[in-house]
């Protein structure tokens, strides 16, 4: 019985060192095949960036500016860009200049740096005004305020400049066949511009204070008077004089609930078509009834003294 024991134990030892040495040879192959890819990688990133470097460093200045306009057809714009830029030296003045100087323009675009693509198209503009890529530019670099406009919540400097720029444009081109997308361009900004402003007056009410919010919903009203939401607008300029009416004391109420009345007038005469008259109606008659009440208690009071 203990020598049965014995054999099975040894066949056992046996079995188990076999399969530790095929795991062990495994994993020294997939070992080594992973670092000679990963070698491999390396040396191939090596070679292009070293490749790129010993371009750049040429100076050769015709092969540099092969090379570029090659990386800008490849749509390498980083690397084109750089090498346009480090002949701006030696090819001033040559004829391939205005063309070069574009195309740093499309590079720094391509690459979303619209902010460096507006500097090099406004100053092409100024170094080329005769060119025929003059007018391109002078649009380009309107679009590229437009392309950063930020969200609506954050400042809208770039989103005016846009709207200035397009504008200033379509006056200088009447007749470009830009003009129509520089109008377009100017509605959506418009349109951004007026969204900003209602959040403003909408947090103001949303925070209760009703007198600021009637003031910035006025103040939509008139910077837009066009606006499909103008009559809109104005019925929240009526609801926030009536919550601030309502939530004065009642000395002042009398004077405030007459304001909603003015404007609830104003919306009448302006808004003749408006599917929002009944319930402006509504708020009219609601703050005829509270100031006929509040007359009515001010006489009692009167008598009582």
């Amino acid at each position: 019985m203990r020598r049965i024991l014995l054999i099975l134990s040894v066949s056992l030892l046996l079995v188990s060192c076999s399969r530790l040495k095929k795991i062990s040879l495994f994993s020294k192959k997939n070992k080594t095949g992973d670092t000679e890819k990963t070698a491999n990688t390396k040396t191939h990133h090596t070679k292009k960036s070293s490749s790129f470097a010993a371009v750049y460093k040429s100076k050769d200045v015709e092969f540099k500016y092969q090379m570029a306009e090659q990386f800008y057809a490849k749509k390498r714009y980083n690397n084109a860009q750089e090498l346009f830029e480090s002949l701006i030296p030696s090819l001033k003045g040559d004829a391939r200049y205005e063309d070069m100087y574009y195309k740093i323009g499309y590079c720094y675009y391509y690459e979303k740096d619209y902010a460096n693509a507006e500097n090099i198209f406004k100053t092409f503009t100024e170094y080329f005004p005769t060119s025929s890529k003059s007018e391109e530019c002078e649009y380009m670099r309107a679009y590229c305020f437009y392309k950063q406009s930020p969200k609506v919540e954050l400042d809208q400097t770039a989103t005016n400049k846009a709207m200035n720029l397009m504008q200033a444009f379509i006056n200088t081109h009447p007749t470009s066949p830009r003009s129509k997308d520089a109008s377009d361009i100017m509605d959506k900004c418009r349109e951004k511009l007026e969204l900003k402003e209602y959040k403003s007056a909408e947090l103001y009410y949303n925070l209760g204070y009703y007198k600021a919010s009637a003031i910035a919903f006025g103040t939509v009203s008139e910077n837009f008077p066009d606006s499909k939401r103008a009559d809109e607008y104005k019925l929240e300029v009526i609801k926030a004089y009536f919550k601030y009416a309502d939530a004065s004391i009642e000395d002042k109420q009398p004077e405030r609930y007459q304001k909603v009345l003015s404007e609830c007038s104003d919306f009448l005469e302006r808004f003749t078509d408006s599917k929002l008259i009944n319930e402006v109606k509504q708020y009219k008659t609601q703050t005829t009834n509270i100031l006929n009440k509040l007359k009515n208690e001010q006489a009692k009071k009167t008598s009582q003294q």
